[in-house]
């Protein structure tokens, strides 16, 4: 079976920060899990129209041994029976730039490369579609993140996909090459199905931020650091305000360094909003992932009858 996964897509560095990322839409299912390829340091790498996948873990390998994009692409393209079929962009670590569409990529297809960008698009309704995305990501503020969905979104407002849209993926690293380079995925998230995949990788883009915020008030309350704390706690909620279990971890951190007075109103709260939290509570003590204090648990478990 051939994979269709005909779709457009965008390969960026962030200069500032040495991040690098590719985001993609497609008619077809789960293109997030074909499409963007990536590794922290190394280099990004985007497969699409009739999509040999291989391009993949072969490219992201020749980066790793030093070669430049444009050589990994010209590698790749030599051991490929039809590169004619193939559109691909490929972005290393120091901002090289590779990218090819075959002769033969159904149109529309074309792509147009940057400084520390490249959009490339194929099967698309019309062939403005990926000057307006390079547009769009010039133009554009905010991290490397909010510039790729803005130049998604451009593409999709353009006219997009001609048979319409289906999945999305978003996979971004950070620029500094590491041994432990799974640990520095900064995001990689996945819309397999859904009949506006932009608006939820946007959705799930703003909650994963939120876990982020929390991991950082975390380590400084763990630096006792309580105001700055608070203040990222705070920031995550308001970037995932329906998701209940942000509130409770931020409150079970507070209960275990000591800011029980912080954490009570926040244990009422969600209590209220699902009982099971305190039954979740009393698990945490023997996983030692709040202290066994019985007039701490006491003082909680109050919460759960106001």
């Amino acid at each position: 079976m051939k994979n269709f996964y005909h779709t457009f897509s965008i390969v960026a560095r962030d200069e500032s920060t040495g991040q690098l990322g590719v985001a993609v839409q497609s008619h077809w299912f789960a293109v997030g899990s074909v499409c963007p390829w990536a590794e922290a340091g190394v280099g990004v790498i985007a497969t699409q129209a009739l999509v040999e996948k291989s391009y993949g873990p072969m490219g992201l390998t020749l980066l790793k041994q030093g070669k430049p994009a444009n050589e990994v692409l010209t590698d790749l393209l030599a051991k490929d029976d039809h590169p004619e079929i193939r559109q691909v962009a490929i972005i290393d670590a120091q901002g090289n730039i590779a990218t090819h569409t075959g002769r033969l990529c159904i149109a529309e297809a074309g792509h147009v490369i940057g400084t520390n960008f490249s959009v490339q698009a194929n099967m698309m309704k019309n062939n403005t579609v990926w000057q307006c995305m390079a547009d769009k990501f010039l133009q554009s503020r905010g991290d490397l993140a909010d510039r790729m969905m803005a130049a998604l979104k451009a593409a999709q407002n353009a006219g997009g996909d001609i048979r319409g849209r289906q999945s999305a993926g978003l996979l971004i690293v950070d620029g500094q090459k590491t041994e432990k380079h799974w640990d520095h995925e900064v995001f990689n998230i996945r819309v397999d199905d859904h009949p506006d995949p932009l608006e939820e990788l946007d959705r799930l883009l703003r909650i994963q931020r939120a876990y982020h915020l929390m991991n950082e008030g975390d380590e400084l309350l763990a630096n006792k650091e309580m105001e700055a704390a608070m203040k990222k706690y705070q920031a995550a909620e308001e970037f995932a305000p329906t998701i209940d279990e942000i509130p409770f971890w931020v409150a079970a951190t507070l209960a275990d360094t000591g800011h029980l007075d912080q954490a009570l109103p926040i244990f009422s709260r969600i209590f209220e909003i699902n009982p099971d939290w305190e039954e979740l509570i009393k698990r945490l003590p023997k996983s030692g992932l709040l202290h066994n204090d019985p007039k701490l648990l006491s003082r909680i478990h109050e919460c759960l009858k106001k």
